[in-house]
Formats: C-alpha cells, structure tokens, sequence
C-alpha cells in the first residue's frame, strides 16, 4: 500500500481540515508505535502500572491508588476506557463500575481537569530497558486553584507509591500548559533537567520523545516545521477560521528560536552530571554542543522529527529518540573529522543501551534494540573481540579504565572549554548563574587535574568493580641509592616482574597503597604479595597500613555540598603514619616522642600525611629528616580554618603503641593552643632537642634549641609583646625548676624567682613581656642576695610608670618566689616570699647609670655615684676605674664586696630584661675595676 506524499499546508492558500486529521493521525501512528515498544519492554506488573494510569487520573474511587477526595482534579479529556481495560481494574476493586461521563449527543458530563497525559525520555526507544523510571507529564487545567492543584500533587505521590509496590520507579510533573508555554517552567522537573535554565531544550526534547496515553493532543503538531518561526500567528488563524478548536488541543509552545544562554545552562547541567557519570551526559553534552555550534539556526531534533512526519517518514528505527542524537553528534563529528570522539560517543551509546552482543540474547526472541544495535554495530566495523571487551566493562581493571579516563577527561575538558568559549562570543550568561559556573570548574579541577601529592582517580563511573585479585608491590634501589616502589597487576615473582610494566610506580609506598584504596584496587579478596628489598616493609606492616586508610578514609566517598566548591579547598581527615617502611632501631638521629629518647621504638624519622580535603582531593606529603615533624606541624597549623580530623598510626617493627596517640595528641594541642591563644609559643622536647613553636597567626615560625642552655639564651632573647609560653607535657619534667618558672608567666607582671644551692644562689627574672632573664652569683644570705636587685627593679618600674598615661591598672606589679626542694628526688616546688627589708635607716651606696646613643655602634655611659656624676665623655676608658676608687673611697676599711646598680635610664621605657642586661653589663665592668684596684 503506498503512502500519501509529503504534507505542506500554506496557511495563506487555505487548509483542509482533512488535512488537519491526517497530520494528527500520523502522530498517533508513530504514538502507537513507540507505546507498543514501551510495552514490550516492560515486566507485566509495569505493563499493568502503565495500562491503568489513564484510569486512574480519569475517576476518583476511594479504593484506587492515588485517592485523595471526590473533589480532586480527575477526568482525563476525551478518554473512554475499553472492556479489557476496565476488566484490570475490577482486580485492583471488585466493586468498581465505571460509568461514562457521556451523554447521548456524546458530549462530556462535567469538566475534564486532566488536560493530557504523556510519557517522556527513554520509553520505548532503543535506550529503554527494565528498570527504566516512568516520566510522567500531568497536563492540568489552568484554572486549578491552588487547594485543587495540591490534591493533584497529592494524587501524584500517592500513585508513585503504588507504583514503586509494582516494581515501578514512576516520577510525575505537575504541568500548567498555561505557564510553561509562557515559559514559566521555574522548578526543576526532574534530575534530568534544570528547570527554567532548560526550557526550551527540555521542550524540545519532550516533543521528539513523548507518548501520548491520553487527553488532548499537542497543538505542536499542526504547525508546520517550516512555520515554527510564526507559531503564535499561525495557531492564532488556525482557531480564528475553525480548522481546529482549542478545547481539543494542549498548546505546550513552539521551538522558533532557542536563547543561547540555554545552551550554556544545559551543558553546565551536563557538564556537572558527567563528572561522576560521564557516559551518562555524554550523548547529551555532545547535542548541546551540536546545537550550540549552529546557533542561531539550531536544526534542532523536535523539528527534525516533525518534518520526517509532515514528509510520512514514519519508520520507527529512523524517528528514534536515541538514534536521532546519534546521527545528528555523527554528522558533526564526521564534518570536523574528529574519529576518536566519535568512537567515544559510540561507546556512549552503547553502554546507554546495555545490550550486549557478544552474548545471546536472555529471551528466546532478539529485542528490537538488539536487532537495530546490531546494524550499527556492523555499521560502525565493530568486530567480535571489540564487542566482547565493552561487554566485560564491569570487570574492566586499571589499565584499561586508565585509557578510557584519558578520552573521557579529554572531552569533558573539551566540553567546558567550549562552553566557556560559547558563552564569552555569544556575551550571554547561563541562568545557572556565574556560581554555578564556578562549581563545575573546580569540580573538573577538582576530579581531573594533576598536582604534585595528589591521588590521582581513575574511575570516573568508568567500572564498577576494579578490584583486583592479585597484586605485587617491589622496592628497587637504584643506581644512586635512592628506593623506587612499583606496583603490578596479578602476583608475581622479582624475575616475572621484568617481564611486566607496572601498573604504577612512586617512591613511597603509602602512595602507591594510598592510589590503590581510593581507585578500589584492593579490596578483603585482593592477594597482595611483597618484595621488600633493602626496606623495612613487612606484609604485616602493608596490612596495617591498608587498615588505617580504610579506616580514616573510607570509601565510599561522601558527596560534596555545592556550598564547599564555593570555597577554597580545605582538609577534612588527615592520616599520618609514622616510620613507613623503616625500622626504628636503625634511625638513631629521628625524633623522640615519649618519655625514653633511648628506645628506638619512639623514633620517629618520616611521616606521611594523606589528607582528604572538601573537594574530595586525597593527597600525600611525605616528611623526613631533621625536621619533619616540625615542617609537618607548621603545614598542619597553615591553615587556620576548622581543624580537620586528624588521626595517627604507626605499623612498623618495633614500634611503641604510645607513637599515634602521641602524634594526636601533640598535634591537636598545638592547633587548640593557635586558637586560643594566638600569639603564644609552645614548647616540646624531641629526645632532648627542644622544638618552640612560635603561633602568630601569619607568621608561623619554629626554632630548634639543641639543648637546656640553647633554651635559656632563646627564652632571654627580646619581645616586643607579651607572648604566652605553653609547656607540652613532656617538654620539661614535672618538679623542674624550669617548668615551675616558664608556667608562671602572666601579663603586666615582674616576677622574681631564687634559688639557693650550698653558695651560690640563681635569680631569674620573666618580666612584663614573658622574656627570660637568668643570673648565677655568690649567696652570702637571702637579704644581701635580693635587696640590690629589687631596688633596681623597683626604680626601673618607678621611672617606667613615668612615661605611662596616668592610670589605674598601668602599673607593673613585681612578686617573689623560692624555688625549694620538695623531696630526695631532686623535685622543686615554688613557695611566695614577701620582698626585702628596707627603709629609711638601711643606707645603701646609689649608683644610677645612665645610657645614651654615641658615636657608630657605642654607647655613651655617664654613671652617678650617690650624686657625683663620672661621664665616659670626660673620663674615656677609665671611667670605671675612676668609679671604682670612689666607691672604695666611701667604704670603711676597703671591704670586699660586689657593687650593684640601683637605676638605670636607656631611653624612654625600656624592657625590663633590657635594662638587667645593661645592669649586668655595668656591673661587671665595675666590679672587674674593684678587684684590680683592691
């Protein structure tokens, strides 16, 4: 039978309105058509979901799913259940009966509130399979008020409920014909499209993928391709002259013309899709692409369909959802001669379609799919071993899912590259806004990009199991002496290992393992063999190893939250593992963390540090040597937002358990130390070399004191504010007389602290700014031990306060501490003494300096004893000589004795510390005079 040619109405030359029927007529043939394939795809519980929809959005029974009230939005336009149809329901109630809604002039008994009811996407194409959701549009009324169209939502849960009992995922949107033909569409239909960014896009998609289960039919349909540009006009006259009446037609709108901000929306939308599921947005990215390049007349597929009807080419292979965007991406890819790509889209296509051919088919019939995948395959030169390797994708392992991450990132790195490109030429923005632009760009650079320490990740949603059965790892030296680790496929000996290239290679071994956990390369069945080398590796210490990063860092992974890509990346758990492949007992020069620097089993000599960050990066930083503890706390407390969760672990021969818990614990004192205190130092002792942290946000520094006299002198070095000092608990030991010091500092306060031992006696001094001063001297008794430097101390404050404002609280307070023995075993403890006795009647000789800048480097002295002044300007070099015969002078019988300061003046208010260290300077000069002259 041969089929009318091609339709062309001419709006201008009259139309039939046979002719309006038969263009009608044509669509629900190919409608009829694709339904069938819908079916045939489907288990019979789907069938029967699918068969009572209309039913069920035409009557309310209150033994129906999907029953609200009697009032809610039901009747579907022009629908009449046949017998068998009605028969299927009587299952669901045995007392149901349906009367018509007709009366004898067959005309409808009340309103139809159901507009229209349509299938889209992949239903009854060649990508339909079994589990294949229900995109269902509910075409509504216009005048639904709003208490009628929640019911309607309602109704629409409650039937996706009933469904998902059947077996059937089924979505339903609530469409307003009114609304989205203006292109109000503002919420998201579904996970497949993006809302208002997409609509005419997703139009264009519903319109060469939808099938029609009832109500009106699409005033789409009548109007010409080639009058699309006039659409508005055109179904305008067609009502005005009656050729057909609106009250049997759902008007959806038109494709005339497609804004190219939509292509920007939709490939961003893609674009963002294919970072976890490539294969899945491919096809479509690349349609977006095609559309875009020949924007702005975009031969979209809508129109392509509509004319392969209006031209009664009605062959449902041809008209193909699927197969449409294939033949449209090959005419583009093969006009730029860009094979590769092409075969990428193949490959695409074919994974959608997830019918395998090297395979029988499960039924005893082949699939209409099979059939038509089979000619394009043939088409396409695809052989037999071709076939057999896509269709083992699910146990594709590294090597192959590595070349086909390489073509993948390739094109998603094209695609937005492209789209960057399209949206600066076109100067349009996408709806999805300048944020969302920004989120997929770092998600790219966050899944694809190379940087030194980060792990890279193979399987993009490439396999779903990479887990091997067997894999070797081997440490070679080489020529130099330096180790080099590689991991191969299968478990082989060092021999057989010359034969294979490795899978990897690194120069760590947490590395390697570290790439294996995040890439699924090892899972609890995977046989792991070992060829250490000259390292210390062990199986055992690999099975730790492995333990502790599926432990901190499981996978899973957690998704990211759009709100963490609008923020730099930051750490979220971090693992440090001690001593990797080494032994303690051979690192004699590593850190000490515990109490006994002697034991080799707290050593620690290199620490890796394998950190997820917020973008779902997992990076490793290997610290070793001198100072890799220390560069690795100061990369720790860089970064001064949240604290990450930090856990530690240490796997190697002879290790002491006390290692992680130590590493935790001195890590997070040190972060909560910067937090609370910024500005302060903390102290620790590594095996007796002490490490001080100086916390100043910006500025974070650390110095390495080789021993307790190294300390001391750095301690005394100048301040310019006052800096708090924490102690770690095994920086100095509980009872050192250190420790009771250095824990007493507190701001605007001179505390003095003594110390007797047989004849000598140490005073210490942590002045305003918690800087250290320490002096040694003869002990005669404690009054002749402190009052000289309390005076000095007391006249130093006095003329400090001088040049403070007038206030209450300026004043610096002094206070006084002995540090006595508490027992046999050498333990300090620190007791308050009150000052020393002085006044009017305790005459002291006063010697007041005064310092003043000179000449270059030099200072000018001028000294004043009990009022005499003796200036360097007039004495030179024997100044202190001079000084000294006065002071013997004034003393009965020449005793022997120490002279002290009692003043000093260097500048407006100098440090306290400053002015000891003058002090002390000046004294020594002075009594060095004395003994000469005695």
């Amino acid at each position: 039978m041969l089929r009318s040619q091609e339709i062309r109405p001419v709006l201008e030359e009259g139309i039939d309105r046979k002719v309006m029927m038969q263009l009608r007529e044509r669509f629900l043939e190919v409608n009829r058509g694709r339904l069938a394939r819908c079916l045939e795809a489907m288990s019979s519980r789907q069938q029967r979901v699918l068969r009572l929809l209309p039913l069920l959005f035409h009557v309310n029974h209150p033994l129906f799913p999907g029953y609200v009230s009697a009032a809610t939005p039901a009747g579907l336009h022009g629908f009449e259940p046949e017998a068998e149809l009605l028969a299927e329901a009587q299952t669901l109630c045995r007392s149901f009966a349906y009367k018509e809604n007709r009366t004898r002039s067959g005309r409808n008994i009340g309103p139809s509130r159901i507009h229209g009811l349509f299938l889209m996407g992949s239903l009854g194409s060649l990508a339909h399979a079994e589990n294949s959701d229900l995109d269902v549009w509910v075409c509504h009324d216009s005048g639904l008020s709003p208490a009628s169209l929640c019911e309607l939502e309602r109704k629409c849960e409650l039937i996706s409920a009933w469904a998902a009992e059947q077996g059937t995922e089924a979505h339903f949107f609530v469409i307003d014909p009114a609304r989205f033909g203006r292109g109000e569409d503002d919420v998201p239909l579904s996970a497949e499209h993006c809302g208002s960014s997409q609509h005419y896009l997703l139009l264009d998609e519903f319109y060469r993928s939808a099938i029609w289960l009832g109500g009106r039919v699409l005033t789409w349909w009548l109007v010409p391709p080639y009058e699309e540009h006039r659409y508005e006009d055109y179904v305008r006259i067609l009502l005005e002259r009656r050729f057909i009446r609106a009250e049997e037609l759902l008007d959806l709108g038109h494709l005339g013309r497609i804004p190219p901000a939509e292509f920007l929306g939709a490939g961003l939308w893609q674009l963002y899709k294919g970072i976890a599921s490539p294969y899945k947005a491919l096809l479509k990215l690349l349609l977006t692409e095609v559309y875009a390049s020949q924007h702005p007349r975009v031969d979209c597929l809508g129109l392509r369909f509509k004319q392969a009807v209006y031209q009664n080419r009605l062959e449902l292979d041809a008209l193909d959802p699927y197969l449409q965007v294939y033949r449209l991406i090959e005419e583009y890819l093969r006009g730029r001669a860009e094979p590769e790509r092409l075969e990428l889209v193949r490959r695409a296509l074919y994974f959608k379609v997830d019918k395998p051919l090297s395979r029988p088919p499960s039924g005893a019939q082949k699939s209409w799919q099979r059939v038509l995948f089979e000619q394009l395959a043939g088409e396409w030169g695809w052989d037999e071993a071709q076939l057999v390797r896509l269709d083992r994708r699910s146990g594709w392992k590294v090597a192959e899912v590595s070349r086909e991450r390489r073509a993948l990132v390739s094109e998603l790195t094209y695609s937005f590259r492209f789209l960057s490109q399209f949206a600066r030429q076109q100067q349009v923005a996408s709806s999805l806004g300048r944020r969302d632009l920004a989120i997929i760009g770092r998600k790219l650079y966050a899944a694809f990009e190379r940087k030194p320490g980060k792990v890279e990740l193979v399987n993009p949603g490439i396999s779903p199991d990479m887990a091997e059965e067997a894999l070797t790892l081997v440490c070679h030296t080489e020529a130099g002496g330096e180790r080099l680790w590689s991991l191969y496929r299968g478990s082989l000996s060092l021999r057989q290992c010359e034969d294979f290239a490795p899978l990897k290679r690194g120069r760590e071994p947490v590395a390697l393992l570290a790439w294996c956990h995040r890439n699924g390369l090892i899972d609890s069945g995977t046989r792991l063999s070992l060829h250490p080398g000259d390292s210390a590796l062990s199986e055992g210490e690999v099975a730790g190893l492995l333990g502790s990063l599926r432990q901190v860092l499981p996978l899973p992974l957690p998704r990211v939250p759009d709100e963490a890509w609008l923020l730099p990346a930051t750490p979220q758990r971090i693992l440090l593992l001690a001593n990797a492949g080494l032994d303690p007992a051979e690192l004699p020069g590593a850190d000490s963390l515990t109490e006994n620097p002697a034991a080799a089993e707290n050593r620690v000599s290199t620490l890796d540090q394998v950190t997820l960050n917020s973008w779902n990066e997992l990076l490793v930083l290997r610290y070793e040597g001198a100072q890799a503890l220390a560069d690795c706390l100061l990369d720790y407390l860089r970064d001064e937002r949240p604290a990450p969760v930090l856990r530690a672990a240490c796997h190697c021969r002879h290790r002491d358990p006390r290692v992680p818990r130590r590493l935790e614990a001195l890590f997070g004192a040190l972060r909560e130390q910067l937090q609370s205190q910024p500005g302060s130092r903390y102290l620790i002792n590594l095996g007796g070399r002490f490490q001080l942290f100086d916390l100043t946000p910006g500025q974070l520094g650390q110095h390495e004191l080789a021993d307790r006299q190294a300390l001391v002198e750095h301690l005394g070095q100048l301040r310019h504010v006052w800096s708090p000092l924490r102690l770690d608990d095994q920086a100095l030991p509980a009872g050192d007389e250190l420790r009771l010091i250095l824990t007493q500092g507190k701001p605007g306060r001179l505390q003095l602290f003594y110390r007797v031992e047989d004849e000598e006696a140490e005073l210490t001094v942590l002045d305003e700014r918690n800087t250290l001063w320490r002096q040694r001297q003869a002990f005669r008794d404690v009054q002749t031990l402190l009052t000289p430097l309390w005076r000095f101390l007391q006249a130093v404050l006095f003329r400090r306060a001088a040049h403070l404002p007038l206030q209450r609280g300026a004043e610096l307070e002094i206070s006084l501490h002995e540090l006595v023995a508490s027992g046999s075993g050498g333990a300090l403890r620190l007791e308050s003494r009150q000052p020393p006795r002085s006044g009017p009647e305790d005459a002291f000789y006063e010697v007041q300096a005064i310092i003043e800048p000179g000449d270059g480097d030099r200072s000018q002295v001028t000294l004043y004893c009990n009022g005499r002044e003796f200036s360097s300007l007039e004495y030179g070099d024997a100044l202190y000589s001079e000084v000294a015969r006065d002071i013997l002078g004034r003393r009965r019988h020449a005793e022997r004795y120490p002279c002290y300061l009692t003043d000093l003046s260097a500048g407006e208010a100098p440090h306290t510390v400053q002015s000891l260290r003058h002090k002390v300077r000046l004294e020594v000069a002075l009594n060095q005079a004395l003994a000469r002259l005695y």
